[in-house]
């Protein structure tokens, strides 16, 4: 079973101790995906409108968050 799959399991358990903390690593490797995918969108062109549009929330909100951090290293180069 993938490390995701266990989390998306113990995210149902009936222990909120296990079920919080698989929500906690969740979140965070949304936020980390988020990242990369938003990186390889702006590195093929992608405006932030058509971002904003895909993740379903404004532009401002997407520009807001990720306009004004580095890339992640090898998914694109300003």
């Amino acid at each position: 079973m993938s490390q995701a799959t266990q989390l998306a399991a113990d995210a149902g358990s009936t222990d909120p101790r296990v079920g919080l903390r698989a929500v906690l690593a969740l979140r965070r490797l949304l936020e980390r995906l988020e990242v990369v995918q938003v990186d390889n969108a702006r590195r093929q062109g992608w405006s932030w409108q058509e971002i904003a549009d895909a993740l379903e929330v404004s532009r401002q909100a997407v520009h807001k968050k990720h306009a004004g951090r580095p890339a992640v290293p090898g998914t694109w180069e300003a």
